[in-house]
């Protein structure tokens, strides 16, 4: 049967830099080749419009996500959305009938994941740009109604897109650095405040809790203590008034963005959290740009002296200890370099067609909002901090720390699902080779998720899985020539991604804008911890 038959068979206020929320809803994005309604055993995901039937990708190379050697001319047999057989070709007897798809040439790798993501706009553009780059897992790090929402059309199938993980809304202390023009935020001034805000979320149906920059020591020890009571982890920034290490202990699963680990690890800590102390907010700003534009501007200064006192073995005993604890990190060197090397923002790209392009046109002002006002000097001092988180990142994956690649879409310049392929070439430019950068994406993300069933290629796995033309080992830029995709069991051949592109990029173009007094959502914070 030919590969197109198996396809066929198978079948804000403005929308802001700081991310959208313009909660536009459009048409789900469903197979027609496909029974949409088709559900699986109960229990496991039905979305994507999965057959129960077997299929077999032959002769295609395997890259599993583990770490083993790519393994050359293997068949992987998909059943029940699930990989139920995986062996050399030549070795593998189909039963007959089995419809089968040739993919000499191509290479076979884990559906990526995505570990650090604020998602909002329309339902007929987010979902589906993720799962058609190949980005078949979402960890959301500030959840909202919508994103619930949309994991359980997924999960019936009445809708393409990625498995989800829903955080809760953003848990910081008061006054936040989100106003009132982002919507729901949850400030705690106390303990008691704190343990009711943990008892919420988790009573809303947040798989963790998301801690922010500006929590009390008090305030953010009492999350820790009863996310770890009901159940529920907590990760995020670390806040100010916390030591990494001190965070790392309580359990913080994630540290967000790299920020804290770089004023943690100089030799002037001690001065350097005296002026993180002094750093205030004005808590009558309405704008969360204002208020990250003023932070940014207090902070900077403050990393420039970290840089310059970095201290290699204070670093190394760091890194060594979250190792120890299994605390990962999700770098986000995507939104570092777009905050931190504003100059160097693209023009146009490609992928940018697939968003509303009244939201594209707002990227260079918001970007100005939030970095405008900068000296030559300061422009030189912030690049060489970039370059130093790039470092950081090299020495963290040496120390053995696990790494999640994350982008914080939702940010200005980051399309859903293209971006995480743009992240895994950054992590390759601070020094990871493009299997272990691979790694962070599939397997090691799938452990920082706490999701067992995804990451690898191997039997009894999700049949999550990207097809490339080209050898992503030999270049991870590869990761972008994508063939095809499997998501959740249901392979998307390449008329058929086209198609779906297609429909994705005229959904875009139909997107008005958002009605005035609209919120933004998001995270926005690039350099901040």
């Amino acid at each position: 049967m030919s590969e197109a038959a198996v396809g066929a068979q198978r079948g804000m206020a403005r929308r802001g830099f700081l991310a959208g929320a313009a909660a536009v809803t459009g048409t789900a994005l469903t197979s027609t080749a496909s029974s949409a309604g088709t559900a699986r055993a109960a229990g496991t995901a039905a979305g994507n419009g999965a057959d129960t039937g077997p299929l077999a990708l032959t002769h295609v190379t395997v890259i599993d996500g583990s770490g083993a050697p790519p393994a050359p001319d293997m068949t992987v047999i998909i059943e029940d959305g699930r990989i139920s057989g995986l062996a050399p070709s030549a070795r593998t007897r189909l039963r007959p009938g089995t419809p089968t798809v040739d993919l000499t040439g191509k290479y076979l790798t884990p559906g990526l994941i995505e570990a650090h993501t604020h998602s909002d706009g329309p339902e007929s553009v987010v979902p589906a740009l993720y799962a058609l780059t190949g980005v078949t897992t979402v960890r959301e790090m500030r959840g909202q109604p919508v994103h619930h929402e949309w994991r359980e059309k997924i999960r019936n199938g009445a809708l393409l897109g990625p498995r989800w993980v829903v955080g809760s809304p953003i848990v910081d202390g008061t006054p936040s650095l989100w106003a009132a023009d982002v919507g729901p935020t949850i400030e705690v001034r106390d303990a008691a405040e704190a343990r009711r805000a943990v008892r919420r979320v988790k009573r809303e149906g947040a798989d963790f809790v998301k801690v922010y920059s500006r929590l009390s020591r008090e305030a953010y020890f009492a999350i820790a203590d009863e996310a770890r009571r009901q159940g529920i982890p907590h990760l995020g920034h670390c806040p100010d008034t916390v030591r990494i290490g001190e965070a790392s202990a309580s359990g913080h699963r994630t540290i967000e963005h790299l920020h804290a680990l770089l004023l943690a690890t100089s030799r002037h800590e001690k001065e350097i959290r005296r002026r993180l102390a002094a750093v205030r907010i004005d808590p009558r700003d309405p704008s969360s740009l204002s208020r990250y534009h003023s932070w940014f501007q207090q902070v900077h200064p403050i990393e420039w002296r970290a840089v310059r006192g970095y201290d290699r073995d204070r670093a190394d005993a760091l890194f060594r200890n979250l190792a120890a604890n299994g605390t990962a990190v999700v770098p986000t060197l995507g939104v570092h370099r777009t905050l931190e090397l504003p100059d160097d923002v693209p023009s146009r790209a490609e992928e940018w067609k697939y968003l509303p392009a009244w939201q594209v046109e707002s990227w260079p002002d918001q970007l100005a909002a939030l970095t405008g006002g900068r000296t030559p000097e300061q422009d030189r001092q912030i690049r060489q901090i970039f370059a130093h988180r790039l470092r950081l990142v090299r020495e963290l994956h040496g120390a053995g720390v696990r790494l999640a690649a994350g982008t914080d879409t939702g940010t200005g310049y980051l399309v859903p699902g293209f971006a995480l392929h743009d992240e895994l070439a950054l992590l390759v430019a601070a020094g990871l080779t493009p299997a272990e950068a691979l790694r962070t994406a599939t397997r090691d993300a799938a452990h920082t998720l706490g999701l067992p069933g995804v990451g690898t290629v191997a039997r009894g796995q999700a049949a999550d899985l990207l097809v490339l033309d080209a050898d992503p080992l030999r270049d991870i830029r590869n990761t972008r020539r994508i063939h095809g995709v499997v998501v959740d069991g249901r392979w998307i051949p390449p008329e058929e991604r086209r198609r779906l592109l297609a429909a994705v990029e005229e959904a875009a173009a139909q997107t008005p804008p958002p009605q005035e007094g609209a919120t933004m959502t998001g995270c926005g914070c690039g350099g901040h911890p």
